[in-house]
């Protein structure tokens, strides 16, 4: 029954999506600028450090900027129809998968134009890529449950500004040192370490969210 709700929440939410895509346009014009702006700015990155500092500096605030609208974009009464529907770890849920979908699509296109144009030091691209991937996932899951505390605020993005900084950095710190590796050359056995504690951090954050909505929810 979880999976079913899940699985109809996730394609109300890619229609939704396909409907309104001037939100999803404006994230990606975000992004595409934002990139822009530094490749005019820097005339040539010549240290991959800079290069790795500009990149996750970019993923970060288009993930604070995909992930806001998460639950903004709904109304009350609409969220209290969903509360006679469907059970609140499956709202939850499909908002983590969406989000991770979502944001899986801005870092394959955000890599891209950066490489494009500030050009790339990666080395290891599978290296690079799973900790693109897992990193995704952790700022979607992380974001959405602060979108939905933000929700219930009347200054929602300021509020998420505020929670998301302190939560993510642990994060980042282990992403910028699997993705330093990666683009210096490093191989997965030292790196295995890293990898395992993003995907604990991504683990223990999918708990807390699927055990702590409901009680958000419910108010």
């Amino acid at each position: 029954m979880l999976a079913r709700e899940i699985r109809f929440l996730i394609a109300k939410d890619v229609q939704l999506e396909l409907k309104q895509r001037y939100a999803f346009n404006g994230i990606l014009l975000y992004v595409v600028s934002t990139i822009f702006v530094c490749y005019l700015s820097f005339t040539k990155i010549v240290d991959p450090e800079t290069w790795n500092a500009l990149f996750w500096i970019i993923m970060l605030f288009a993930a604070v900027n995909a992930v806001s609208k998460s639950f903004v974009q709904e109304s009350i009464n609409r969220q209290l129809y969903y509360y006679t529907l469907a059970s609140p770890q499956a709202i939850i849920l499909s908002k983590v998968i969406y989000n991770s979908m979502l944001m899986g699509v801005l870092s394959l296109l955000c890599i891209l134009v950066f490489s494009a144009l500030m050009g790339s030091f990666v080395t290891n691209l599978p290296l690079f890529l799973v900790a693109l991937l897992f990193g995704s996932f952790g700022f979607s899951a992380v974001l959405t449950m602060i979108a939905a505390i933000a929700s219930r605020t009347n200054n929602n993005f300021a509020l998420m500004a505020i929670l998301s900084f302190p939560i993510l950095l642990p994060f980042l710190l282990v992403l910028m040192n699997v993705s330093s590796s990666a683009l210096t050359g490093g191989d997965w056995s030292e790196n295995f370490r890293y990898l395992a504690a993003i995907i604990a951090l991504d683990g223990i954050v999918i708990a807390l969210t699927f055990v702590l909505f409901p009680y958000l929810w419910r108010d």
